[in-house]
Order: C-alpha cells, then structure tokens, then sequence
C-alpha cells in the first residue's frame, strides 16, 4: 500500500505547519500532497517550508480558488500518476482529528471507501448547537433517503479511498463542490458497488483562521441531491456513471 494524503488549504497559514507536523508523526510512511488554491497569506510557501524541512510532501500550487472539489481531483490525479494507491481526505484546520487516521486506515484494509463519521455510535460533535447538529443530520438524512446511500454522513470531508474505488467512481468526471462533492462521491462510490464503511470520530470546529462553509455551499448540495433523485428511476440503480 502507497498511501497519499491529500491536504487542500485556502488562507491556512496558521494551521498548516501544526498539520504537517503532526500527519508526520501520526502517519511517518504516508506522503501528503498539499494542494493550494492561490492561498494571497502565502499558505503554499509555509507549506513548502516544511517539505523542505520534514521530507516527504509536495505543494501543487493551483491559479486560482478552484474549490474543494476540483482540488480533491487534482489531487487524486497527481497520486494515481505517482503510483499511490490509498487516497485521504482531510481538513487542514484540524477539525478532522488527524490521530484518528490509524482507525480509518485499519478500516480501509477491508474496505474500499472508509468515511469518518459524526453520525454513527461513538460519533461526536461536542461543540455543535442542537440547531445546526438538526441541520446537518436532517441533510445527511435527506440524502440518504432520496439517493439510497445507506450512509448516515455522506457529506463528511474525512475520508479514506482506495484506488479501486476511484476507478469505479470516475472522480475525474465528479463537478459538485464542498458538501455537495462529498455527496456524489458517496453516491457514485454506492452505485458503482464500491465496499463503503463507517468509522465514527469527534469533529469540532477550528480554532484558527476563518471557516470556508457559507450558504451557498449547502443550496448547492440541497439542488445536487434533489436532481440526482429526480433523475433516479428512470436509471437502474448500479449502472456505471457517464
């Protein structure tokens, strides 16, 4: 197993020294792959700072703010070019815990996507409202149910993926961003017969630097789970997707 991680930031200077320091430590064979979308704070130059410094990571830096999505693909493109064949998603601003990944990997021996999640037992948001945890788990429900995912987070951003499942997902032709980019990776990972897990983990909000969700990012995944439904019956449920 060659293991990438693929670590997107945008303005993440104050996270990601901290985050590469300690994905050294908990996973000192994985690669990790930053990808940076014009970070104006010079988040790509801090970044290179400590592949210079810790070995083992690379910064591709893209023209622009191209979104979770696109970065994701891009990712998965440069790994899959370089021979990797274990693919991790994960926040920057250690929301995703970066000292539950072993748990992840371990259950991505067995399993073809392994996705960390807040909804299963032992899954934890501790400093969530109730209102936005109704929220978030009232749309993870809303997707499942429409798309018949069998999955109770589809929109959560950690993630382990083999290359197996990639293949199977055609990622490369995946459009959606943010939380609407996770959905259809679920999606297209359950209709392509992909083995998907859930592994719970504790996400909390960060502490440094500013949050990118903002409203958009939800109507968009809302819209992309409605259409996908729509479009479902005159489809069968696990034919390849275009």
């Amino acid at each position: 197993m060659r293991l990438l991680v693929v670590l997107p930031t945008y303005n993440e200077v104050l996270n990601v020294d901290s985050m590469l320091r300690t994905l050294r430590t908990v996973v000192p064979d994985a690669h990790v792959l930053v990808v940076d979308d014009a970070s104006p704070d010079r988040t790509a130059d801090a970044a290179q700072t400590m592949a210079d410094a810790l070995g083992q990571i690379d910064v591709l830096r893209r023209q622009g703010k191209g979104g979770l999505g696109g970065a994701y693909r891009e990712g998965f493109t440069w790994g899959i070019d370089n021979g990797y064949t274990r693919f991790v998603e994960i926040d920057c601003d250690f929301s995703h815990d970066p000292h539950a990944l072993p748990s992840l990997l371990a259950a991505a021996e067995n399993h073809e996507v392994v996705i960390g999640s807040r909804y299963v037992p032992g899954g934890q948001i501790p400093q969530w409202k109730y209102s936005r945890r109704l929220l978030s788990r009232g749309g993870n429900q809303y997707a499942a149910i429409l798309l018949g995912l069998r999955v109770a987070d589809s929109t959560a951003g950690y993630r382990v993926y083999s290359l197996s499942a990639l293949e199977k997902i055609k990622y490369q032709s995946v459009r959606a961003d943010g939380y609407g980019f996770q959905i259809e990776m679920t999606y297209r990972a359950r209709r392509g017969g992909a083995s998907i897990i859930e592994v719970p983990i504790s996400f909390r909000d960060r502490q440094l630097g500013e949050s990118k969700m903002s409203s958009s990012i939800v109507y968009e995944a809302l819209w992309l789970v409605t259409k996908w439904a729509m479009q479902r019956p005159f489809k069968r449920r696990l034919n390849p997707v275009k």
